[in-house]
């Protein structure tokens, strides 16, 4: 992280090589994000290129006491938004009936989730977990959540919590320890 802020300093300053080793350290990152999004590599390439040019030219906004990946990752969502914005995707009312050779239809749409059963075994397993989680001690609990429902870092936790990694590490351990023994007990 300090190395991102020692770049991003000396790129304000005009030098060139060191925005060009912040593109080659998250180029692939960046890249395979922005794949995940579009499925399509060509887009991806291109919107990389795209997210670059405006992180390059909004540089001086940076904020050194945020990580300059979250902050990059930042305008690559913000870009993939604006373009799903501005692209237009043909739509059909599933109310309408469409006109074919043989006459009109209605469009028949699946239902693309889960059946009242599954809803119900869901509904039941999330209050287990509910239950289970609202049993363990406040302090361990607060942890798990932060790392597996807020997904934070370990060293993010840390920061927020003051304390060492390692005690983290150790507490969200312990929680998941406990959810588990409560589960198989329910």
């Amino acid at each position: 992280m300090t190395e991102d802020r020692q770049l991003v300093s000396r790129a304000l300053r005009g030098d060139r090589k060191a925005f060009e080793m912040i593109v080659r350290k998250y180029e692939q990152p960046l890249t395979s994000y922005l794949g995940r999004m579009t499925g399509e590599r060509e887009a991806a390439l291109d919107f990389a290129q795209e997210v670059f040019l405006k992180a390059y030219c909004s540089l001086a906004s940076y904020r050194p006491d945020f990580k300059f990946s979250t902050w990059l990752f930042k305008i690559a969502s913000n870009h993939m938004i604006d373009h799903w914005r501005k692209k237009k995707l043909p739509t059909v009312s599933i109310d309408q009936p469409v006109d074919d050779d043989e006459g009109p239809l209605m469009p028949q749409v699946a239902d693309p989730g889960p059946s009242v059963a599954r809803k119900f075994e869901l509904a039941e397993i999330r209050e287990k977990i509910e239950r289970a989680l609202a049993s363990i001690p406040k302090a361990l609990r607060e942890l798990f959540v932060l790392r597996h429902v807020n997904e934070f870092s370990y060293e993010e936790i840390a920061d927020i919590k003051g304390l060492p990694v390692g005690t983290v590490k150790n507490r969200v351990f312990q929680a998941k320890e406990l959810l588990r023994k409560k589960m198989e007990g329910s």
